[in-house]
């Protein structure tokens, strides 16, 4: 499948939880409670792009999909769309803009202090996830700024976690999932490390070795 149509695709798949939460307001069967709901459910779509991006690297390292890599930048977007949406929803349907009960909230439940922590540091993220970002910030801090996201995949674990009062099943899961993906990436950064410790990353020399010997 070219590229072209598999973003494309992909770009249309991920619009599929906004278009079955639209569709849950509009014909009313999204439950007794539906704000809630809404504000729980695309917050969990949040953090399922939020790991699902973390997953690309991993899975194109393990299957060869490099392609996968051409989706990244668009799957971390769409983990901000459903986070802002996620904010949006808990702004306006259930706070109604109350900017003092919000403040308030903010203050006095942990899992709400640490999902605007969340939010906030996801912002920068996806304010540079662009050429333009690369070229300004230079490769470097931009690659510096970029592995925040595992620090907010913990946060946003935390954050899920702490919202659950009750059965701790599902944020056991996501937190088993993060461990794995992050554990995946320290093994992989240690053996790369061993490697390079060892002489096996040295640049390769290329044309014939002229050997040089001392005159006697």
């Amino acid at each position: 499948m070219p590229v072209g149509m598999l973003k494309s695709l992909v770009f249309l798949l991920s619009l599929l939880p906004l278009g079955y939460y639209g569709w849950g307001i509009a014909q009313d069967t999204l439950g007794a409670n539906p704000v809630e709901a809404l504000t729980r459910g695309l917050g969990t779509w949040a953090l399922n792009f939020l790991l699902i991006t973390l997953a690309v690297t991993p899975l194109r390292k393990l299957t060869g999909w490099h392609v996968l890599m051409r989706l990244r930048r668009m799957l971390g977007l769409y983990a901000f769309f459903y986070a802002a949406l996620h904010l949006a929803t808990y702004l306006w349907l259930d706070q109604s803009f109350d900017w003092n009960e919000i403040a308030k909230d903010i203050l006095k439940r942990p899992f709400i202090t640490v999902g605007m922590a969340t939010f906030a540091l996801l912002v920068p993220l996806a304010a540079t996830s662009n050429n333009f970002a690369i070229r300004r910030l230079g490769g470097r801090r931009w690659q510096a700024l970029h592995r925040t996201v595992y620090a907010i995949a913990i946060l946003a674990v935390l954050h899920y976690s702490w919202m659950v009062k009750f059965d701790q099943s599902n944020p056991l899961l996501y937190g088993g999932i993060l461990l794995l993906l992050l554990g995946v990436r320290a093994l992989w950064r240690e053996q790369e490390r061993k490697g390079q410790l060892a002489g096996k990353y040295l640049p390769k020399i290329r044309g014939r070795i002229i050997p040089i010997t001392p005159r006697q």
